[in-house]
């Protein structure tokens, strides 16, 4: 898991700011009379590619860079690398005025220290303002070309999110649901701003506390902690001419009753800014209209047949099929121009319509079109994998109790790879 690390520097000795982008530092474990660095725990729990705010003490006092450990400590140093600096720096006086890092910056002694993940994004926050990323933009056309489904689908899929405020990419196995819903989000914003994206994935153990508020254990006993959406809420009600995003995957594996609570109710979209109090701590609250939330849910999971009503009620849902016919996937196909390819592809298409009219299947179980994107190098072992790894052992799931057909399959795909 990726930890968070705020390094101290002395300006007199070194600063992330005399270094390049890209360029790597050595920092030794020991001071100069070879005593363990404070904290010196820190230096051995940190891991290639955890980030770090590089921050320059006395008399600077700033966050002049982003960097990441680009090397794990060998015993005597440990090698971080600068991948981003600011060209505004960020004051110590800036970071204090900020709630969220008042029990952090009341001991920063020491040269590496641990920040929460709650912690950095809030610093990450606070750099942004002052140093935005380039933003590249993105159009309707952008999403068509990438995505493979008609104008008029994206039409109404656009204009059903807009008023509804709530909608569900539904599909099977890899018809590019998760690809598409953040495509979504960009095409509606005309840029890929990802910082009005927020994503997470629901689970059966995923709760109230997780998602809007709760106690959370801390050193000295329990502490009432914002959750994910409730603080996603707060950036967006702050910028209201913007839309904001709200991701999840697998909504359906979640239950909604539980996790939302009493704001189950406010994200329809004519209680949208309607506030109430919250349970734990009698705030008024409420979920802004600027605010959209797209979940996706996998209609091949044959444990979710029966899906929440909750759910139903309060989104739209749209159908996500194999595209393997549509002009778009047929142009990215041509341009792979591999006959081994081409021939799979074709019986894939004939499986799909064996497992549309299988009673026990249907439509929701189809193989999607996503296995075949996205593809660096389109050679015979590239092709076997998807047949290997992806599909038959969905076959084998599908009939796993007809033998007949899923042997008939098996040769069917490998004998592609025949001549």
């Amino acid at each position: 898991m990726l930890k968070y690390w705020w390094l101290n520097a002395i300006p007199q000795e070194w600063s992330f700011t005399n270094i390049d982008i890209g360029e790597t530092v050595e920092y030794t474990l020991y001071n100069d009379n070879g005593i363990k660095r404070r904290v010196f725990q820190n230096f051995l729990d940190a891991k290639v590619g955890d980030m770090v705010i590089g921050y320059d003490i006395s008399p600077i006092k700033k966050i002049v860079a982003i960097g990441k450990v680009a090397a794990e400590q060998n015993g005597d140093e440990i090698y971080f690398e600068k991948i981003e600096e600011l060209s505004s720096p960020i004051d110590y006086l800036t970071l204090k005025k900020c709630p969220k890092l008042e029990q952090f910056l009341q001991n920063t002694r020491g040269s590496f220290l641990k920040l929460t993940e709650d912690e950095y994004n809030t610093i990450i926050d606070i750099i942004r303002k002052e140093n935005p990323l380039p933003i590249e933009s993105y159009t309707k056309d952008d999403f068509l070309n990438e995505v493979y489904i008609s104008e008029e689908k994206y039409n109404i899929l656009a204009a059903v999110l807009k008023n509804k405020k709530n909608i569900i990419l539904q599909g099977a196995p890899g018809v590019g649901k998760t690809f598409a819903a953040k495509r979504l989000a960009y095409s509606i914003m005309g840029e890929k701003d990802e910082s009005r994206i927020e994503f997470i994935q629901f689970h059966q153990n995923y709760s109230y506390e997780d998602f809007v508020m709760g106690y959370k254990p801390t050193d000295d006993g329990f502490k009432l902690k914002n959750g994910i959406f409730y603080n996603f809420c707060q950036k967006a009600a702050a910028d209201p001419n913007n839309d904001y995003f709200f991701i999840i995957d697998e909504i359906n594996r979640g239950n909604m009753s539980k996790i939302f609570g009493e704001l189950l109710m406010l994200i329809e979209h004519d209680y949208r800014d309607t506030t109430i109090t919250l349970a734990y701590n009698d705030e008024k609250f409420s979920v802004p209209s600027n605010l959209c939330i797209i979940g996706m849910m996998n209609t091949a999971d044959r444990s979710l047949a029966m899906i929440d009503y909750a759910l139903r009620r309060r989104f739209s849902f749209f159908d996500m099929e194999p595209v393997f016919d549509s002009e778009g996937f047929r142009k990215y196909q041509n341009t792979l121009n591999n006959d081994t390819l081409n021939k799979l592809i074709d019986k894939v298409k004939v499986l799909n319509k064996e497992i549309s009219t299988d009673r026990s299947l249907g439509k929701g179980f189809c193989i999607g079109h996503s296995y075949f994107c996205s593809c660096t190098n389109c050679d015979e072992t590239w092709i076997k994998s998807i047949v290997e790894y992806d599909i038959l052992p969905m076959l084998s799931e599908y009939w796993f109790d007809d033998t007949d057909k899923l042997e008939y399959w098996q040769n069917n795909l490998r004998g592609v790879f025949n001549g």
